[in-house]
């Protein structure tokens, strides 16, 4: 195989084909003849390779790579698995009723061990002996490994891409820890570097353009957001690794965050999609911004009766959990085309940036550290408002006034209006009770905080069903209907994804022991780890 010298993130995802091909099997993974020697891998490769994790591992797909992937990994892996979890969309499928059907659970874990791994492992390999290039590695791989990590448990970690056929799993504790001491080398590497800029990654980081400090900020909210995972689970160390992410500089800014800059090549999957596939607002979703007067309601969906004066548009979110036909011809607000639709031209794919790790969060995050008597900067409340102005400014919202009366607002999550046309299906008892103005309470403060944090995250769904998982705040309703009895599910949210049936056939043994190590059944209701409440 020639030594190829790729210069364009397009001829990248198009190369993956070549370097990381898909197969049916996991086992496959790791015998791939097509995968680039390391003799061939020189720092020419290491952003092309970069490029590609980048993308793949915020589980993206570009129509312009046929063979290596497309938009439906994140309608699958994103959409139905942990955006239907969390409400942030109704998707029509099985897993609104906390089914795994249509092996959904495996399409996000093959693309991530076929596509993201590789490109990964090249980019490490690519950068040997250069100590920034490796640091910023170390952090997208603590990024793209937690979300997985966080939705099936143990995981192939340690040994992912080792060439052999069986891959034994890690625990969540053990990656935990290994996300700890990757953060940590890190940031020692970027805080003494002299360069402000990664130049092997430069050229292809659609992230941050190999900005050496933008990176290390990131890896510093990375473990900000880790610390707070653990705080159930170990107390001590969660105020220690907080401290310190704070102490080394975390994102601040919305200039600072992090999103990733789409192309034609590589789109945003969510514009593509959400619309065409049928995605459409919640009742959850109604329920909070309605009744808060959210001011993001119109940014993100549309109104069933768009040609109405404003004062007198109607959103209406879907009920999660419907059966088959339960709520007939019924409209339901869609997502809005100017902002998370097609766009009135389709290209909005193409335009708007994907949302990766938003400072919004980070002030959300320190507000709750704040509460738990961590040193976090600011007190709670000070936190709290600033991480909703952040939010609201992100997502366009300029009227300063308009932010202040959200911010002091005493209105509360409303009935939402499916629940005139279906009165019957459990909607009147709305699981917020609190109002956006901070609250005297502790206990309404933190429920504030998480019901902030589930808007300002949106529409990254990963994080914001980890989250809801570990906080036990109730910010949706229970799907009305389930297809999953099991210990743990039922009508609730759903505590993780189930392995992948591929893996039971080709690397069983390795299966069994992941589910000792997940002390548990390998079902939707087995808690992880950190999930101790």
């Amino acid at each position: 195989m020639k030594n190829y010298k790729i210069k364009s993130i397009g001829v990248v995802m198009s190369m993956l084909a070549v370097f990381s091909s898909c197969t049916q099997d996991f086992d496959e993974i790791n015998t791939n003849k097509n995968t680039l020697t390391e003799e061939q891998l020189d720092q020419t490769l290491a952003g092309p390779a970069f490029a590609s994790a980048l993308y793949a591992g915020i589980h993206h797909g570009s129509y312009s790579s046929p063979g290596v992937d497309d938009q439906g990994t994140w309608g699958i892996a994103t959409g139905i698995l942990p955006s239907t979890f969390t409400h942030y969309l109704s998707c029509g499928y099985g897993t609104e009723r906390n089914a795994f059907v249509n092996g959904y659970e495996g399409r996000g874990w093959l693309r991530f061990y076929t596509v993201a791994v590789p490109a990964l492992n090249n980019a490490f390999k690519a950068s040997e002996g250069n100590a920034e290039a490796t640091a910023v590695l170390k952090i997208w791989k603590v990024y793209m490994y937690n979300q997985m990590t966080d939705a099936y448990g143990p995981i192939p970690y340690t040994e992912a891409g080792n060439n052999k056929e069986k891959v034994p799993y890690d625990s969540v504790e053990s990656i935990y820890t290994d996300f700890f001491k990757l953060l940590d080398e890190a940031n020692t590497v970027l805080s003494a570097t002299t360069s402000t800029t990664v130049g092997t990654l430069q050229p292809n980081d659609r992230i941050y353009s190999g900005n050496v400090q933008n990176w290390r900020r990131f890896g510093n909210s990375l473990k900000l957001r880790l610390a707070l995972r653990i705080s159930d689970i170990d107390a001590a160390k969660a105020k220690t690794q907080a401290e310190a992410a704070i102490a080394a500089g975390v994102i601040e800014t919305n200039e600072q965050s992090a999103t990733f800059k789409v192309s034609n090549i590589t789109p945003n999957n969510l514009n593509m999609i959400v619309n065409s596939w049928g995605y459409l607002m919640t009742a959850s979703m109604e329920s909070l911004l309605v009744g808060y007067n959210d001011p993001r309601l119109a940014k993100w969906f549309a109104p069933i009766n768009p040609t109405a004066a404003p004062a007198a548009q109607i959103y209406r979110g879907r009920p999660v959990g419907g059966l088959q036909g339960q709520f007939g011809t019924t409209t339901f607000s869609m997502f809005n085309n100017d902002v998370l639709g097609s766009g009135s031209n389709g290209s909005l794919s193409e335009t708007k940036n994907i949302e990766v790790l938003m400072a919004s969060e980070n002030y959300l995050s320190r507000a709750e550290g704040a509460l738990n008597g961590w040193s976090m900067g600011g007190t709670a409340r000070s936190l709290y408002e600033e991480g909703i102005r952040l939010s609201m400014t992100q997502w366009g919202i300029t009227d300063t006034n308009a932010i202040a009366n959200y911010i002091a607002g005493n209105t509360l999550p409303s009935i939402p209006n499916a629940a005139t046309l279906y009165p019957n299906i459990g909607l009147q008892t709305v699981p917020v009770t609190v109002p956006v103005a901070w609250q005297p309470s502790v206990a309404t403060q933190r429920t504030q905080i998480a019901v902030q944090k589930y808007l300002a995250v949106f529409p990254e769904s990963w994080e914001a069903w980890a989250d809801l998982r570990r906080s036990d705040a109730k910010v949706i309703y229970p799907v009305i209907n389930t297809d999953n009895n099991e210990a743990g599910v039922g009508k609730t949210l759903m505590k993780r994804v189930i392995f992948v049936t591929n893996e039971y056939s080709a690397n069983r043994d390795a299966v069994t022991d992941a589910i000792a190590k997940l002390k548990g059944p390998d079902s939707g209701g087995t808690r992880l780890w950190w999930d101790t409440k």
